[in-house]
């Protein structure tokens, strides 16, 4: 790896991050699993809010199919930091500190894995959302976006558990700030559109949640019809994101290799 361009050593971790992800079950099932699950609850429980006057679809599950996506994204977020953690815990990225590659090719290796988990379980949440008797109103041309939009989103939340990672080189710490980040998706418009949140303080919260926004960019994919608006704000948080937080992540790694 001492001799390979900046792509090959990219590669070359991402191609370790992706093994290392797929040889641990316990951060893939719950991933695939458990959203699924949530939604299904949700839409059985909920069908009724869409007798509401204004509601955007006749199907909850339709309205809720977003949701998997996020926390999905969520897992990613812990997967990568815990990952990345570990890795300075056992001294990985010591070593790799003492070799010529490239800091931005490490950074870009170890968001492989997160990456490919985001296209893959976003496929499979259409897959089983429209099996199900989901719609999906964009259009089946609108699919690649859905495709890309979950690995932009899988991606920015990479990001963001990446820089909580390099900060404090933790796995447990990484790990126990699941209920935290599970609460943004909470005080989103996961359960209602915004402008039918009754209370200001939760719908004000709500406009100012990035979350709110991701959530929006994918919903309007399977609500239709093709809503360039709210995709282009979901890419641009994402983009974002990314750039804040990769940012973040790469100072704060290389303060740590710098050591």
């Amino acid at each position: 790896m001492a001799h390979a361009s900046a792509f090959d050593q990219a590669r070359e971790i991402a191609r370790r991050s992706v093994v290392s992800t797929m040889r641990r079950p316990a951060q893939i099932v719950p991933a695939l699993i458990f959203p699924m699950f949530l939604v299904a609850i949700n839409a059985s429980g909920l069908d009724a809010a869409t007798k509401l006057p204004g509601f955007p679809t006749d199907s909850y599950l339709t309205f809720a199919l977003a949701v998997p996506f996020i926390q999905s994204g969520i897992f990613s977020l812990l997967n990568a930091g815990t990952d990345l953690a570990r890795d300075i815990e056992t001294g990985f990225m010591d070593r790799m500190a003492l070799t010529p590659i490239s800091r931005a090719a490490l950074i870009a290796g170890e968001l492989g894995g997160v990456i490919v988990q985001g296209v893959l379980f976003g496929t499979i949440y259409l897959v089983v959302g429209v099996a199900a008797g989901s719609g999906f109103g964009a259009g089946a041309a609108a699919v690649p976006l859905l495709i890309l939009l979950a690995g932009s989103i899988a991606l920015a939340l990479g990001c963001v558990g990446m820089f909580v990672a390099a900060r404090v080189g933790d796995s447990e710490v990484m790990q126990s700030t699941f209920p935290l980040f599970f609460m943004f998706m909470f005080f989103s418009s996961m359960a209602i559109p915004r402008p039918m949140i009754e209370k200001d303080w939760f719908r004000t919260i709500a406009t100012i949640n990035p979350v709110s926004y991701l959530i929006e960019g994918i919903r309007g994919l399977f609500i239709g019809p093709l809503d360039w608006g709210s995709l282009a704000i979901a890419f641009g948080v994402c983009a974002a994101l990314t750039a804040i937080f990769l940012t973040g992540a790469a100072r704060a790694l290389g303060a740590r290799l710098g050591r």
